[in-house]
């Protein structure tokens, strides 16, 4: 009866921790010093406040030096990545602004058109909340706020060539 007690003690043990660890996320790889982005050849760790990343099932990971290029990626996975499918992700993530730590991209806010630049020049600044997309919109002379949805390749275009 004892070993029994001990069995069910220990299960219910290894089932929180289980569940505990479940709930602190998903852990997002960090660039190498000599990862590139696929999308513009940059070394991405020089840009720590801006990386995103893609990680697919398998544990490979690309490193992006902000989440315009990540959206480029995203939008023609087949021209930067043709071994890799969309199906095939297990995660996106960005660097929040403000708190510079990783969240995830599809829960983000983004500003366009603001007066803060990217390693790349106009970006998508990436946010926590739609307050903070709203107080940087105000603060750095944003245009515009988009869900992780409403980034189409013709947005992409627009904010790459600095008309948004």
């Amino acid at each position: 009866m004892k070993l029994l007690k001990r069995l069910i003690i220990l299960s219910f043990f290894t089932i929180w921790v289980a569940f505990a660890a479940a709930q602190e996320g998903v852990v997002v790889p960090k660039p190498g010093a000599k990862d590139l982005c696929p999308v513009c050849g940059m070394l991405v760790s020089k840009y720590p406040n801006w990386v995103a990343v893609v990680r697919y099932r398998d544990g490979h990971a690309h490193f992006f030096d902000g989440a315009k290029d990540m959206f480029k990626y995203l939008h023609d996975i087949a021209k930067y990545a043709p071994n890799h499918r969309k199906e095939d992700i297990a995660s996106i993530h960005v660097t929040e602004f403000y708190g510079l730590r990783k969240m995830d991209a599809r829960k983000a806010f983004y500003v366009t058109g603001s007066d803060v630049l990217g390693p790349m020049g106009h970006e998508f600044v990436p946010l926590e909340t739609r307050a903070d997309a709203e107080e940087f919109l105000m603060d750095h002379k944003g245009k515009q706020i988009l869900t992780f949805e409403q980034v189409s390749d013709s947005m992409v275009e627009k904010v790459d060539n600095g008309k948004f």
